[in-house]
């Protein structure tokens, strides 16, 4: 008989333990992703069901359109499905003592904490790919698709008693039916800050040859009011039995000035900070937004390591009778209380100006304290 020295038995034991865990925790890191992808991209339907599906639009082209959905679904899904599925996972191995025989062989809980910080590094490595290279492309081909819908019937997206809003104009849309708006109202102001008020009785939609404009207002009885900003009780109105309006395109979508943050990789938008820096007249506003996405590419994806080292110790402290389920219950009403940060930190930091980088990384900052906080009440248990 040949016998192995106890050194090369523990490493094979190991070996195998590391083994089984990753195979776990990647079994319930997919359960729990396929139900948030589902969440998610039910919802991306029921918003796509609100501006394409009821307009008409062929069904191949929605399709398209789902399919350019779909690296921002799995954006958002992994780090929520590394929390929950690693919860249930180690808690379910909690429930069925297998972490108790492994205590008692003499493992420490950094060989249960280990593969699970190892799985979500892979996880939010995978998880910025899609966010940094995917996500741009999707959005790219998802805006450049919905530009050739409107540019082939532009009625699809005036509806009947809404309100479109631009940078610089607020367009009052009356009651729609097939290519003839009426009671139509338009507002917007000039460089100058002249402000002017177009009304009209009935508008007939029609298609323009020109590439940059979207769509023609034909205008029946028109009446254009211009405000003087210097005095108000200045005013001029002229009337037209017929006017003719252009809507550009670049009034509803990014123009070539000004790209959408998402629709640039991280690179791209560090080097677009940084010139926005350099210039002297320069929106603080946009300057925001573009931080705030840049370190949003960074802080969402790498929340699944930041989770996984959450979910082992919880599951371990509260997971002791019906683990799974507590470790569902849990994951799911930190996820939601992590989207709300997130929310509320791009939120105020578009409208107040906060700093891009703490409002995008102090929800996993705060997730990466609790995890080391109750890892020590653990280990110190």
């Amino acid at each position: 008989m040949i016998r192995f020295p106890p050194v090369a038995s523990a490493r094979i034991q190991k070996h195998v333990l590391i083994l089984y865990l990753v195979k776990e925790l990647l079994l319930y890191f997919f359960i729990a992703f396929v139900f948030f992808f589902m969440v998610f991209f039910v919802n991306q339907i029921l918003l796509m069901a609100e501006d394409v599906l009821k307009k008409r639009v062929p069904l191949a082209d929605v399709l398209k359109l789902i399919s350019y959905s779909l690296p921002f679904i799995i954006a958002q899904s992994a780090p929520f499905a590394t929390l929950v599925g690693f919860l249930m996972c180690l808690g379910r191995m909690m429930s069925d003592n297998e972490i108790l025989i492994l205590r008692a062989a003499g493992k420490s809980f950094a060989v249960i904490l280990v593969p699970a910080l190892l799985l979500g590094l892979a996880i939010s490595i995978l998880s910025f790919f899609v966010n940094d290279y995917l996500l741009p492309l999707g959005t790219i081909s998802y805006n450049k698709l919905y530009r050739s819908i409107l540019m082939s019937d532009p009625s699809i997206e005036l509806e009947s008693n809404s309100i479109k809003r631009t940078e610089s104009a607020t367009l009052v849309i009356g009651d729609v039916s097939g290519r003839t708006v009426s009671d139509l109202i338009f507002f917007d102001t000039d460089p100058q800050g002249t402000r002017r008020v177009i009304v009209s009785g009935t508008a007939d939609i029609v298609n323009s040859q020109n590439p940059d404009v979207l769509m023609q207002l034909d205008m029946d009885n028109a009446r254009v009011l211009f405000f003087d900003k210097t005095e108000k009780r200045n005013y001029d109105m002229m009337s037209a039995e017929q006017t003719r309006m252009n809507v550009f395109t670049s009034s509803l979508f990014s123009s070539s000035a000004y790209t959408n943050p998402r629709e640039m990789t991280s690179y791209d938008l560090r080097t677009m900070i940084r010139n926005m820096k350099t210039q002297q007249e320069k929106s603080s506003l946009q300057l925001n937004m573009y931080e705030l996405e840049y370190y949003k590419k960074f802080s969402l994806p790498f929340g699944s390591l930041f989770f996984a080292l959450l979910a082992m110790p919880i599951a371990i402290l509260f997971g002791k009778h019906n683990g799974q389920t507590i470790g569902l219950i849990i994951g799911l009403f930190i996820c939601v209380a992590y989207w709300a940060a997130m929310i509320l930190g791009q939120t105020f930091g578009i409208r107040e100006g906060l700093s891009g980088f703490w409002t995008m990384w102090l929800p996993d900052l705060c997730v990466g304290a609790a995890g080391c906080a109750f890892y020590l009440v653990l280990v110190r248990r």
